[in-house]
């Protein structure tokens, strides 16, 4: 946009007087906040009217002019004639009624400015805040990635069980750092009033050993959670238990399983 031209146009001083529609005034109001320079401008225009209507106030009469005239004893015919009336004097005082509009408005406009540039800093702080949050999301999912893509770590798939067999999971276990890393993208949200819960098993006999809840399943994005296991498991599971977990599995709510391959 061309700052001057649009200045040298003539439609500030018809903002400034009042002259322009509701949808203009609008158009104006935004320009100033996005260019200092119309900002600055209609503050001089709105100046100088306040100059020129102190100029043609009807208060501005030369007083000794009419002092001199009274002391003139000159007999006159008086015309009785309607007068014209002084549309200059009139026009300043409605150029002045205009203006203390036009500043009013300003002035309400200049403290909604000054919360609207508030409100922008603050969203720029909240914006820089998630653009760290992204960053450091990224290095996390470059960390899981190359731990999951080592050539050492031991992939076990999860089966749906019994009534659940739309259900699955994965677990990758790092046996070097006993960490296992369970993608549990296919299990849905817990109910209310329940959690995930994950087990490492020993076969025969068959002992399961808790690795602890999922409290923070739901609200979790990508589902994948990185748990100590430091067991010699043969197999993992995940049931469904109320909030706390439980002691031993609910078999009812097996959800998946899984046999740790054998290695050769």
């Amino acid at each position: 946009m061309d700052i001057n031209a649009y200045i040298e146009s003539g439609i500030l001083e018809l903002y400034v007087a009042g002259q322009l529609s509701e949808k203009e005034n609008q158009e104006v109001y935004e320009l100033m906040q996005q260019h200092p320079e119309i900002l600055q401008e209609v503050l001089e225009i709105e100046a100088a009217v306040v100059k020129l209507t102190a100029a043609v106030s009807p208060h501005a009469i030369d007083f000794e002019s009419f002092k001199g005239k009274l002391g003139n004893t000159e007999t006159k015919v008086v015309d009785l004639k309607p007068q014209k009336p002084n549309w200059i004097s009139y026009t300043g005082w409605a150029a002045s009624i205009l203006l203390a509009g036009g500043l009013l408005w300003t002035l309400n406009n200049k403290s909604e400015l000054e919360e609207q540039l508030q409100t922008a800093e603050t969203e720029r702080n909240y914006l820089e805040i998630q653009i760290e949050d992204a960053r450091e999301n990224l290095a996390a999912t470059k960390n899981l990635l190359n731990a999951i893509r080592d050539k050492d770590i031991i992939s076990v798939p999860l089966g749906g069980q019994g009534d659940f067999a739309n259900s699955y999971a994965k677990v990758y276990w790092n046996k070097a750092d006993n960490t296992i890393y369970l993608d549990a993208e296919g299990l849905p949200n817990a109910p209310e009033g329940k959690v995930w819960q994950v087990w490492s098993l020993t076969l025969n006999p068959l002992i399961p050993t808790s690795l602890g809840t999922i409290d923070d399943f739901n609200t979790d994005d990508n589902k994948i959670f990185a748990i100590a296991n430091a067991n010699e498991s043969q197999a993992f599971g995940i049931t469904l238990e109320p909030e706390g977990g439980s002691e031993s599995p609910t078999m009812e709510q097996l959800y998946t399983l899984g046999v740790v391959a054998s290695t050769p």
